[in-house]
């Protein structure tokens, strides 16, 4: 659980940091050397060195900015909605009754399907009401789809 996960809120797995660590771990250093050598070539070797150093805090940035990401996702299911909060710098917070979603899909891209994960989407008539939990192990992917399925069934079925 995420540390700043209210009781009874359920966060994404931890494989989702792992994926985005992995991520910026793969890239960062690639492009740390590509852009000393760039710079290096056009303007010396100490504007390399300069521009190596900026591009390696500019990925230990993404990092920091990727972390909070990873901890801002939360989602809590309730007896009439469901509830999905996210956001760093802007705090959201969406509220989807069950009676309103017209249709949940899972999705896996490549990355996530490595780290065996999935995102469940909620679709509504709304598009601004539309929420996504990524970083769900798959397990609990096909779980919540089927659950949020089935009270969108029976709640759309009084309308």
């Amino acid at each position: 659980m995420a540390v700043n996960a209210p009781p009874g809120w359920m966060v994404p797995s931890a494989r989702l940091w792992r994926m985005r660590l992995t991520q910026v771990a793969a890239a960062g250093p690639v492009l740390v050397v590509i852009a000393g050598v760039a710079a290096g070539i056009w303007a010396g070797a100490r504007a390399g060195a300069v521009a190596a150093a900026v591009a390696a805090v500019a990925a230990g940035v993404v990092l920091w900015v990727e972390r909070r990401r990873y901890l801002a996702w939360a989602y809590r299911e309730r007896e009439e909605d469901l509830i999905v909060s996210r956001g760093v710098l802007v705090r959201r917070v969406s509220v989807v009754p069950y009676g309103r979603m017209q249709f949940v899909e899972v999705t896996a891209g490549p990355f996530e399907r490595v780290f065996r994960l999935a995102t469940v989407q909620l679709h509504t008539a709304a598009a601004a009401s539309d929420a996504r939990i990524p970083g769900l192990e798959r397990d609990e992917a096909a779980r919540l789809r089927d659950r949020l399925a089935m009270l969108g069934e029976a709640r759309a079925a009084g309308l």
